[in-house]
């Protein structure tokens, strides 16, 4: 097999929680779907040419994971509150793209407990659950609250940091599926004494913990994060795949999502 085309991150399926996550990799002729490939020697060579995912120019580097500097500076998808919810201003009618943001800010949201290398918490449009997860490697998520918009969630979130984490180390998430044993409920009653009286309207009760298997044959007990930025190639038998990372039987691992917008070849 030999495939080419630009990075864009992984598309997910998740069939249910006895089931393993499901990868698809979009390139030039269709998507390759990855798990298939656990357990077989890849290869992926860098074809020395990187693309907007956006307009699709030629560039040298990109800005917010696969974009030109000009589209990172107007789209609404690299607008500030992508990465700072609590900074959203769609709610006073302040938008890059007003419509836009009637379909991915001015929609329901959850804030969220999740397990990815110890406990955090999140924010996500209803829509994407569980794909949020996903991509971050949750193996436990739980929502703890509702909102009708990305600000409330922010904000929320915000407050919440001065309690527990908000960001996974990627390498602890990488080399375990075993993590602390979180009992996410009880975390929950926990931050509810903490949270201000307006904001407990907004609770949300999750009747259940969401549990998510990811397609890993084995998770190595060192790691080094590549990149084409610094090598062309990068090869060995895919061991397996969670979040937006490649695991290698070498110990490498690599984020795809990060180098969206280059042009590859896959080899298998």
């Amino acid at each position: 097999m030999r495939e080419t085309g630009i990075l864009k991150k992984m598309r997910v399926e998740w069939p249910g929680p006895d089931e393993k996550v499901r990868y698809f990799l979009p390139l030039e002729t269709g998507e390759v779907f990855m798990n298939d490939l656990t357990g077989h020697r890849i290869t992926l060579s860098f074809d020395h040419e990187i693309h907007c995912i956006h307009c699709g120019r030629l560039i040298k580097k990109t800005y917010a994971q696969g974009y030109c500097y000009p589209c990172f500076i107007k789209l609404p998808e690299t607008d500030t509150c992508i990465i700072h919810p609590e900074k959203c201003q769609a709610h006073l009618g302040i938008s890059r793209d007003m419509e836009w943001s009637k379909q991915h800010c001015l929609q329901d949201h959850f804030v969220y407990l999740a397990v990815t290398s110890g406990l955090k918490v999140g924010v996500t449009r209803a829509a994407q659950v569980p794909v949020r997860w996903i991509d971050q490697g949750a193996v436990r998520a739980l929502r703890i609250a509702k909102t009708p918009n990305r600000y409330l969630a922010g904000t929320i979130e915000v407050f919440l940091k001065d309690h527990l984490a908000d960001k996974t180390n990627w390498r602890n998430m990488l080399t375990s599926e075993e993590h602390e044993q979180i009992d996410l409920f009880a975390e929950k009653e926990h931050l509810r004494s903490f949270l201000e009286k307006d904001f407990r309207d907004f609770l949300f009760e999750d009747p259940q913990i969401t549990t998510i298997q990811y397609p890993v044959l084995s998770y190595p007990e060192k790691i080094r994060s590549v990149s084409f930025d610094k090598q062309d190639t990068i090869r060995g038998v895919l061991e397996g795949i969670k979040g937006q990372y490649l695991i290698f039987d070498t110990g490498e691992v690599i984020n795809i999502r990060k180098h969206g917008g280059y042009v590859i070849t896959l080899s298998a």
